[in-house]
């Protein structure tokens, strides 16, 4: 029996006869594939990638795990549709906090139509992708039995400036997130999430040190996910997962490094180096010769 996910934070949902992902019980997520050439350039995405013996395992982790695709009913009612069959990346978590970042200055490439383009400048121009690199797409975090998610809306998630993103990526890590825009969010996660061996940081870098060399494929318009659960951190097993998703756009990268992905990597990279304690010297070490490289490329170096 397929049903609608229910801790979908970006992206098209299906709800109110909307055409949307579905999920099963058995861990795996069904989603859609897009009319005209997305659906199709996204499933030679996925026949690619999974294929490629150039890719090495430690970054396979990274991407969702690709079962094919199958005919199913579509959620808009529409009859049956085929569907990529993809890993739940959240089925085994009961109160996952996800962070859903587009990542890259641009989301369009040179090859779109140019109502596509333009559209893409205009949201680009509208949101934070230009001035930082990367734009929160959508969010939830959970904050307790009483309050459950804080799960802010999601046009205004994408319009947040500097200082809001940094504040949104703390309360990310903390015990207490709110709306209140006067509330201090406490961050009382932020070394065992972001920082570690098996954080988020450390998995961004690993990310990071592939885009630097790979020229196989350009990721136009694709999210990393951020994915952990309070209760595994309170017990000690973080439980942190990264996971790069949403492939209609990408392109042959014909032997040139995706400088637009990797920029922005870097930017997200370098907001959640600055929230990392001070004196979690350990932690932040390892990552100070990576972050001047990124500085590096930010400024055009």
């Amino acid at each position: 029996m397929l049903k609608v996910p229910e801790h979908q934070v970006a992206g098209h949902q299906a709800h109110n006869g909307q055409l949307g992902p579905l999920i099963d019980d058995s861990g795996r997520f069904y989603k859609p594939l897009q009319d005209g050439k997305r659906g199709s350039k996204e499933l030679a995405f996925y026949e690619s990638f999974s294929s490629n013996p150039q890719i090495p395992d430690h970054i396979r982790r990274y991407f969702p795990a690709f079962y094919g695709t199958q005919l199913v009913e579509a959620s808009d009612g529409s009859g049956l549709r085929s569907h990529l069959v993809l890993e739940d990346l959240v089925s085994k978590l009961i109160h996952p906090s996800i962070m859903d970042i587009k990542i890259g200055s641009r989301t369009w490439y040179p090859q779109a139509s140019e109502d596509y383009i333009q559209r893409c400048l205009k949201k680009d121009r509208e949101t934070s992708s230009l001035s930082l690199g990367f734009r929160v797409s959508g969010l939830q975090v959970y904050a307790g039995k009483e309050a459950e998610f804080w799960k802010p809306d999601r046009k205004l998630a994408q319009k947040l400036g500097a200082d809001e993103v940094r504040l949104v990526l703390r309360k990310f890590v903390s015990s207490n997130p709110s709306a209140d825009p006067d509330s201090n969010p406490d961050g009382s996660f932020t070394s065992s999430v972001y920082g570690g061996s098996g954080g988020i940081l450390a998995q961004l870098m690993e990310l990071k040190a592939w885009f630097e060399d790979q020229t196989t494929y350009h990721f136009n318009s694709c999210s990393v996910l951020l994915v952990y659960e309070k209760e595994k951190v309170l017990k000690g097993d973080s439980g942190v997962e990264v996971k790069l998703i949403d492939f209609a756009h990408v392109l042959e990268g014909g032997g040139v490094i995706d400088h637009n992905f990797l920029g922005g990597l870097c930017s997200l990279i370098n907001f959640i180096t600055e929230l990392l304690p001070k004196e979690d010297e350990d932690a932040t070490k390892t990552f100070q010769d990576n972050h001047k490289i990124c500085n590096g490329m930010e400024n055009g170096h």
